[in-house]
């Protein structure tokens, strides 16, 4: 026996007396290595760990597959079940809420297989911290799922939706139609006479029926839970500020599973009309 090697303590009938490491090895099949083997991941994953944790406090609700692709994006060759496995480690799981879901009839709606064929619009609303609340139109196209522009203001009527469409079709074009809810902005008939005078028809959903303007509802659901959540706002410009950055970080900076998984902008250079490259 070598000088320094560890014993094994072992215990049978006839007493409790110590073995030689070397010996309990051979006895046992072991190789000795296995046994002195000590792991190296936590020195290994130091960097990924870090670069990951950061990259989760700053998104605070993206979940292993963004963050998977955010890393291979900023040149980190890492796989998939790499990041998992530091991921819950590090206990940054994201916490979800279960919702339930109900059983909904389908209806038959056009499918948006071009920017520009479809928009869709929705209202959010929030409130400062002053207790004062403030709404946001949200309006995204259907097809490349580009966020095309966000309304935030204490009041919005008719009025000031069409005012913010009429920005948007100077820069964007006209869209062949909008799809939106039974609000009374959208219900009224100055905004019906609009629609007319520019060609676009207005595709109302059915009453009670959010899940047929599913795009819109989605998008909402991120910026509320991305966002609105995550976010405390002094005063409306400090508002109208922010969302216009979480605007563009969606357009650009995120990947989007309906886009194979670019990121919406990304998603609309690949189509040859030139309308799908003036989006912001």
């Amino acid at each position: 026996m070598t000088t320094g090697e560890r014993r094994a303590v072992v215990t049978d009938v006839r007493g409790r007396y110590e073995i030689s490491e070397r010996f309990a090895c051979r006895a046992l099949g072991f190789e000795r290595s296995v046994m002195r083997f000590v792991p190296q991941r936590p020195v290994v994953d130091a960097p990924l760990r870090e670069k990951l944790c950061a990259l989760a406090a700053e998104h605070l609700r993206w979940g292993i597959p963004r963050l998977h692709w955010r890393l291979r994006r900023d040149g980190w060759l890492v796989n998939y079940k790499r990041v998992e496995r530091v991921y819950r480690l590090e206990g940054l799981a994201v916490r979800r809420h279960k919702r339930k879901r109900l059983a909904v009839p389908r209806v038959p709606r056009p499918i948006a297989v071009s920017p520009n064929d479809t928009w869709s619009l929705d209202f959010v609303s929030d409130q400062l911290s002053s207790g004062r609340r403030f709404r946001c139109l949200t309006l995204i196209d259907s097809c490349t799922r580009e966020c095309l522009a966000i309304s935030v203001a204490y009041s919005l009527p008719r009025t000031a939706v069409i005012v913010a469409l009429d920005a948007i079709l100077g820069v964007r074009g006209r869209p062949t139609r909008l799809s939106l809810d039974n609000g009374n902005e959208f219900r009224s008939r100055v905004f019906d006479a609009w629609a007319a005078d520019r060609g676009i028809t207005l595709q109302f959903i059915q009453p009670g029926k959010p899940e047929q303007n599913a795009h819109v509802e989605s998008f909402n659901g991120t910026f509320r839970d991305e966002w609105l959540n995550q976010h405390w706002f002094h005063a409306l410009l400090d508002a109208q500020f922010h969302i216009e950055r979480f605007r563009r970080d969606f357009n650009r900076a995120r990947p989007h599973e309906a886009c194979r998984p670019l990121t919406p902008h990304e998603y609309a250079q690949t189509f040859t009309t030139p309308l799908a490259q003036l989006s912001a």
